[in-house]
């Protein structure tokens, strides 16, 4: 099938100090959040200047894919719009329905299923062609890409690097602790058709870095970044109760590999170089959190590889064999939908 365009969507971020409440209410609207923990929150982005880094980190992967796909003969032209803050994406749909593009593929930055991370986003798309128009293009989400080499294998030289940094006379006591943004419980066990499914591609890039980067250590998947009600139970171990527990057995030293991001946005730099660095001091363990992807050639290359896995032969075919394959080779509309509510 023929596209003329893709799209990179996000999350979006603030990037002034007056910025950040409206942001907040976009992302918390609808669920009753109340304004305390509204104010709460936003002090973690006025620590950094009321700036959110992962605009800018879009921006730069945005240049990133443009210069990859002239190098290889791409012929798309490239766009951006965010969920929750400009561009916002509905915005940039009307500006390609004014460029004459017609059909388009998604490229989001979440690697996994599940709704906030992956069906959200589909709705968002449908969302902003609703707010365009019976002229919208047509919007097709690319697939999860938890597993690809381009994603894993920046993660796991961050890894090793990060290792490079302790002391190796402590290796025997040094471990490798990777999170992900934490989800309700009941949002982790309906993720994806069957359930489940952003936990156990979680643990599988987890697996697949550790093997990769550090295979003589012990490693863990913990969770980062936890919001809502504190009567809903959320995934756990949260971060630093994990901390305060490997001190307690020993551990002398952690690597925190954020796999469950692809750039060092918000939840990142706050939660873990901020908040979890300080849990390590006061507990005496050393400390050093990896990097991830962000504009590293083999995620750039990565992008290219899933758009032109829709747009060559080859990918008309894996298309066609979507009943003997995992339904994380492409990207249907109802694949991060329980069954029991498909229409």
């Amino acid at each position: 099938m023929a596209y003329d365009a893709l799209v990179l969507v996000s999350f979006g971020g603030p990037e002034r100090p007056e910025d950040v409440l409206p942001f907040l209410q976009n992302v918390t609207r609808g669920r009753g959040v109340p304004p305390e923990r509204l104010a709460e929150v936003a002090e973690h982005y006025l620590h950094f200047g009321g700036v959110s880094p992962i605009n800018q980190q879009c921006r730069e992967l945005l240049a990133a894919i443009r210069a990859d796909f002239a190098a290889n003969g791409v012929d798309l032209p490239v766009y951006w719009g965010n969920r929750n803050w400009d561009p916002m994406l509905a915005d940039t749909v009307g500006q390609m329905r004014d460029d004459g593009v017609k059909r388009a593929l998604a490229f989001v930055t979440s690697a996994y299923g599940g709704y906030s991370s992956c069906r959200q986003y589909q709705e968002d798309i449908a969302a902003a062609r609703a707010a365009v128009g019976p002229d919208a293009p047509v919007i097709e989400k690319l697939r999860q890409f938890w597993d690809h080499p381009g994603f894993v294998e920046p993660h796991a030289d961050a890894v090793r690097a990060a290792l490079a940094q302790l002391d190796p006379a402590k290796r025997e006591t040094t471990r490798v602790v990777f999170t992900a943004h934490s989800i309700p419980n009941s949002a982790a066990a309906t993720a994806g058709p069957n359930g489940g499914r952003y936990t156990a591609q979680m643990a599988e890039t987890a697996r697949l870095v550790h093997a990769a980067a550090a295979p003589d250590l012990p490693y863990d998947l913990v969770w980062q970044s936890r919001s809502g009600p504190p009567q809903v139970p959320w995934l756990e171990p949260d971060i630093n109760d994990h901390l305060a527990a490997l001190a307690g057995s020993g551990v002398t030293g952690v690597v925190v590999s954020p796999i469950g991001f692809v750039s060092d946005h918000l939840e990142v730099v706050w939660d873990l170089d901020t908040e979890a660095l300080e849990t390590a001091k006061q507990l005496g363990l050393d400390f050093v959190r990896a990097g991830t992807p962000g504009t590293d050639p083999r995620f750039v290359a990565m992008v290219r590889e899933l758009v032109t896995e829709r747009t060559t032969p080859d990918g008309e075919r894996l298309r066609r064999r979507l009943g003997e394959l995992p339904m994380w080779d492409t990207c249907p509309t109802p694949c991060c939908v329980p069954a029991a509510r498909r229409p």
